[in-house]
């Protein structure tokens, strides 16, 4: 094969390994199911978990925030969780379901992540926080290892929105402009 025959070929197969995740619009996420750790809840002051599905997600509008365990990967999409934070978006339609993946976590950090995990819990009780120990729902869904996504949902669980890595400036008013459309 030529050079100029493998650079064809790279230019056709680069669209693919951009948008390798496994969404469509207007269809619900690929299931998955979190059975080791899963749901983060907190009662009384307590923390307990209980197992995830994504069959839970319809019922409000929201954003599912995919993030590795790391805190590079939760910078990434750190101004769009500030634009949602600042509009404060009614708790009974809209929800914020945070998936950690602590399989990709850098070695020796997973106490330090579950317990910033916990913090962000207690300060944002009715925020959803998802513990994803085997890196179940990255495989599933077909992300990038080490950073972060974001898939916006309506609230009858169809994606109108996503985006594996980091949301531009005008991506993060993207996101927000349709998250006001989607709550009127």
């Amino acid at each position: 094969m030529t050079l100029r025959h493998l650079i064809t070929l790279a230019a056709l197969l680069f669209p693919l390994a951009v948008s390798a995740h496994d969404f469509t619009e207007n269809q619900r996420v690929p299931p998955v199911g979190i059975a080791d750790k899963g749901e983060l809840l907190l009662d009384n002051g307590n923390f307990s978990y209980r197992p995830w599905n994504s069959a839970q997600l319809a019922g409000k509008v929201r954003v599912i925030q995919h993030i590795a365990g790391r805190s590079s990967a939760k910078e990434e999409n750190a101004a769009l969780i500030e634009a949602i934070k600042s509009a404060q978006l009614p708790h009974d339609r809209y929800q914020t379901t945070t998936i950690v993946n602590t399989d990709d976590a850098i070695m020796g950090t997973g106490m330090f992540v579950r317990s910033s995990i916990e913090g962000s819990k207690k300060q944002y009780p009715w925020s959803q926080f998802i513990v994803d120990s085997q890196g179940v729902a990255k495989q599933k869904w077909q992300l990038k290892s080490g950073g972060s996504a974001i898939v916006v949902l309506d609230n009858s669980g169809r994606v109108q929105f996503v985006k594996d890595g980091p949301l531009s400036g005008p991506e993060v008013q993207q996101v927000m402009t349709l998250l006001r459309k989607l709550l009127h």
